[in-house]
């Protein structure tokens, strides 16, 4: 095929997975104007070049299509990123502790410290959280606030006296603030089973002036570029308002300061007022407004609060009020009316099955045909809600959220329950429309790759195994699930996801071979190169000289961001949880013979900056022995 287009960037001597199924594998390809300008071997690709053209040496690297999180709270994530300490990834709740105690010491007053999420006690060697006495010790003055996926909130006493609570703060709706016997706040919140109380705590917390809120964002958008994310769908979020608290990634966008392409979803914001928020948002805003970088997804995550049916596995399943359909359906004639797809939070079947009633109400008037509307999770879909759905063309997009809650899933329903929660496996045979994400920032990690692993897997970030073999995916289905899969959730189907001639040029640069690893050592995948457009927006390792990406330092100067990076305190040059087990590891050590490439220098070597996530990865990568001690 002839080109007139001369290219900007050439990649080669590359291992290619193009997931295009008319030329599968490639070494090397062609970028100009953003785009792949050819796709090929390296002899027939590197004959484009021209004079301006730069070369990158893959040296025989695979090459991933940039993953595609189908739903993601960037917008909110990334306007708090810089305030939060991370426990995602973090192995020991000792490792943990040691972070936060080292956070509050550089806090300073009236700031929090806050653990938003993004993690599970059973990840952690001891199983366990902390206990509110261990987090008083640890900050007898400053406020700390820890959210626990989406039952449970741990303030110590100074984040208490924070927010005001007291044995005069009454019960709200929906939650619980635990008291002793004296009737005083312990401490501990509890969804039961809505989380309202955790999240309206936390909004009480200090907020980021807006240009440290930039600088956020570009912070949490270079952590998911440092993990391969080139793109995701936006859910929206509760207290996120449109367009106050969209100013900021707008402003990104405008300055052309985006490194995650997102297309985003509008949530309804006041109860009982959602008909009126979507007449407003229809009638002031265009759907697909926007770029290749933003535009507008159309409605969702939430559309009406009666439909919202929480997923806290330790709580029993709420049933939604009687309302529910009449609510929805004012909705959903709104939308369809207007040609806007939409997507539905809905963990349980029941509230899928009445929701199908309303959809398939309207569609006898409206048709939906072509509107590309899904359910968000739908842990425990039936397969007759899925023949529904495959019936009125709606899709369904599944989060790793059981990774994080299949312990309190199992305890509450059974092993047998959570074989297929969800039955991703049997969706994709009947031919739904399916793709994968994480529901990140809070009711589970942004780590694309602990997603890949657990469907690939079956297990728990604890180590659970809660799916058989034969609900598992093989894992180039997996990653088609992270690429391909969601551009029909963002009506770009053709435009991305895979790497292929005319297509935009996204793509990830593994620190190992996804088809040939271990499947232990999935999940603790980095990128060494990420493109969006064709321009790196991630380096590392050996290719930490094309990285010319990187941010102003994370603002404010105390920020977790620029002592732990995030996922897994990866960027700790000391007491990181990485770095910490590294060091015991070191001193256990007992062998007798010296490695070729470090001697006996364990403990300096695992406390260098690493290329990847952990410490076998890392030793594995430089072909040494010394990290089986």
């Amino acid at each position: 095929m002839p080109h007139t287009a001369t290219p900007e960037l050439i990649l080669f001597n590359g291992r290619f997975t193009t997931l295009d199924r008319a030329r599968p594998t490639a070494s090397a390809v062609a970028i100009a104007d953003g785009r792949f300008l050819q796709v090929g071997d390296d002899r027939e690709v590197l004959a484009l070049a021209g004079p301006q053209t730069r070369r990158i040496d893959l040296r025989g690297r695979g090459v991933l299509p940039g993953l595609i999180d189908n739903h993601l709270h960037l917008i909110r994530g990334g306007l708090n990123f810089n305030m939060e300490l991370r426990w995602d990834g973090v192995r020991s709740l000792a490792d943990a502790m040691a972070m936060l105690r080292a956070q509050v010491a550089v806090t300073p007053a009236p700031q929090w410290v806050r653990v938003v999420g993004g993690f599970s006690e059973h990840q952690f060697a001891e199983k366990r959280l902390p206990t509110i006495a261990e987090l008083n010790a640890a900050a007898p003055d400053t406020p700390v606030f820890i959210l626990h996926l989406y039952d449970r909130a741990l303030l110590n006493a100074a984040a208490l006296r924070a927010v005001g609570y007291t044995r005069d703060t009454p019960a709200p709706p929906g939650g619980e603030i635990v008291r002793d016997a004296a009737g005083n706040p312990t401490g501990l919140l509890l969804a039961k089973p809505n989380a309202a109380i955790l999240y309206a705590t936390l909004a009480l917390g200090p907020k980021l002036p807006h240009d440290y809120q930039l600088n956020s964002t570009r912070h949490f958008m270079r952590e998911l570029n440092r993990l391969g994310v080139t793109g995701a769908i936006d859910a929206g979020g509760g207290f996120q308002n449109y367009p106050d608290d969209y100013a900021v990634i707008q402003e990104l966008a405008d300055a052309g300061q985006l490194t995650v392409r997102l297309a985003y979803n509008l949530f309804t914001q006041k109860p009982r007022q959602e008909k009126e928020d979507f007449l407003n948002w229809t009638a002031t805003s265009r759907y697909k407004q926007g770029s290749d970088y933003f535009r507008h997804n159309g409605a969702g995550e939430m559309l009406v609060f009666s439909a919202a049916d929480f997923e806290d596995f330790r709580q029993p399943r709420p049933d939604v009020p009687p309302n529910m359909e009449g609510d929805l359906e004012d909705v959903v004639r709104i939308l369809a009316q207007n040609r806007w797809p939409w997507r539905m939070h809905a963990t349980y079947d029941e509230t899928i099955s009445r929701a199908l009633d309303v959809f398939e109400k309207v569609n006898r008037d409206t048709p939906l045909a072509g509107l590309n509307w899904f359910f968000d999770h739908a842990e425990t879909i039936s397969e007759r809600s899925l023949e529904r759905v495959a019936a009125l063309g709606g899709g369904v997009a599944v989060q790793h959220r059981m990774a994080y809650q299949g312990e309190y899933f199992v305890e509450r329903y059974g092993a047998r329950a959570a074989e297929a929660t969800p039955p991703v496996k049997r969706m994709l045979e009947m031919g739904v429309k399916t793709s994968a994400g994480t529901d990140a920032t809070r009711v589970a990690s942004y780590n694309p790759w602990v997603s890949l692993s657990w469907l690939i897997t079956g297990k728990t970030v604890g180590g659970l195994q809660i799916t058989p073999q034969r609900n598992l995916l093989d894992r180039e289905t997996a990653l088609r699930m992270w690429t391909e899969n969601v551009t029909w959730f963002s009506n770009e189907e053709g435009r991305k996801g895979r790497i292929e001639a005319g297509q935009l040029a996204d793509l990830v640069v593994p620190d190992r071979d996804f088809f040939a690893c271990p499947e232990s050592d999935i999940a603790d995948t980095t990128a060494l190169l990420t493109l969006v457009g064709g321009k790196v927006v991630w380096g590392a390792g050996e290719f930490a000289e094309h990285d010319g990406a990187a941010p102003p330092p994370a603002m404010p100067d105390w920020s977790p961001v620029r002592r732990y990076g995030g996922y897994g305190g990866w960027g700790a040059k000391d007491g990181g949880p990485l770095q910490s087990a590294a060091r015991r590891a070191a001193a256990a050590c007992a062998c007798d013979t010296l490695c070729n490439l470090h001697g006996h220098a364990h403990a300096s070597a695992w406390q260098a900056q690493l290329p990847t996530s952990d410490a076998k990865g890392f030793w594995g990568a430089l072909g040494c022995a010394c990290w089986a001690v």
